[in-house]
């Protein structure tokens, strides 16, 4: 499994609205500016977590996003399906119910399970708040996700 741009943007983009703390709604062109990336970029990646319920969205004058929830409660894993979809390493655990007509037989099922379960567990155990409580000795905003 491989994250991509996206993924790690979107990750970027959530750790740098909540290292603002409770200063209302952040414009896209502020967290452009501070991590680097592309406007363009990251509206593209904005409906994905509003849609997922990560980020809530301000129009006008003091508009802007801000998380939805507090950065405790928003995990890694949370951020990484809601850009990526599904983190699985093989496509027959992207789904809850594996349909493949092999599974039953599969000699190497076990060991994708078992990596998908380390993957989601280790994801679903980091914050968004572990990450900033993590980088708080390093200098400057800039998360290199």
């Amino acid at each position: 499994m491989k994250i991509s741009t996206k993924g790690r943007y979107a990750l970027r983009m959530m750790t740098d609205i909540a290292s603002t703390g409770d200063d209302g709604f952040i414009s896209l062109k502020e967290i452009s500016e501070r991590q680097n990336i592309s406007k363009k970029y990251l509206e593209q990646i904005v409906p994905q977590l509003t849609r997922q319920g990560l980020l809530k969205t301000n129009r006008g004058n003091r508009g802007g996003y801000a998380l939805a929830r507090p950065a405790k409660e928003i995990t890694v894993g949370d951020v990484l399906r809601a850009a990526e979809g599904s983190i699985a390493p093989v496509s027959c655990l992207e789904f809850e119910v594996n349909e493949c007509p092999r599974a039953d037989k599969c000699a190497t099922l076990y060991v994708w399970e078992g990596l998908n379960k380390v993957i989601s567990e280790y994801l679903d155990g980091v914050t968004v708040a572990d990450i900033l409580e993590h980088s708080a000795g390093a200098s400057g905003s800039d998360y290199c996700i």
